[in-house]
């Protein structure tokens, strides 16, 4: 009796282990974005950007499918050795009650071998309990992209 106690106990222990592994962090509107810049510009590698952004850009991302395609197509700017911090965000207070936000990312590395200082816009939205890219926002005095 005391054996099948012991045993059942385990079993419960180990499954309340798995659960706890399985849960992530929660995610933010700067988390992903950087995720995302860094898959981009420092990994090099769009595959690991597609979770950040939805089905549409999706396939954008994945049409131009190398790194530096998509940084010279999708956000217009070919950098490398690149760090990213947020610059600004367009939430305050309100955060749990807002769906869509506006998020600067300033950009510093080399483009064309040169010391470059940039920045890109991006547009979020909560879907659920999590933030997506919708859109690359055009930079002012950009036209296309």
């Amino acid at each position: 009796m005391y054996r099948f106690i012991l045993i059942f106990s385990l079993l419960a222990l180990l499954g309340c282990e798995k659960i706890v592994e399985k849960t992530e962090a929660p995610q933010t509107p700067e988390s992903v974005t950087l995720s995302f810049f860094e898959a981009i510009y420092t990994d090099r590698d769009v595959s690991k950007a597609l979770p950040y952004v939805t089905a549409e850009l999706r396939e954008v991302l994945e049409h131009y499918h190398i790194a530096s395609s998509v940084q010279r197509h999708v956000l217009g700017l070919s950098m490398t050795n690149v760090t990213m911090t947020i610059d600004e965000i367009d939430i305050d207070f309100f955060r749990k009650f807002t769906d869509e936000v506006t998020i600067i990312v300033k950009m510093e590395g080399l483009k064309g071998g040169k010391p470059w200082v940039d920045d890109r816009t991006l547009l979020l939205e909560k879907r659920g309990n999590k933030w997506v890219i919708i859109e690359v926002l055009p930079e002012k005095g950009r036209i296309g992209g």
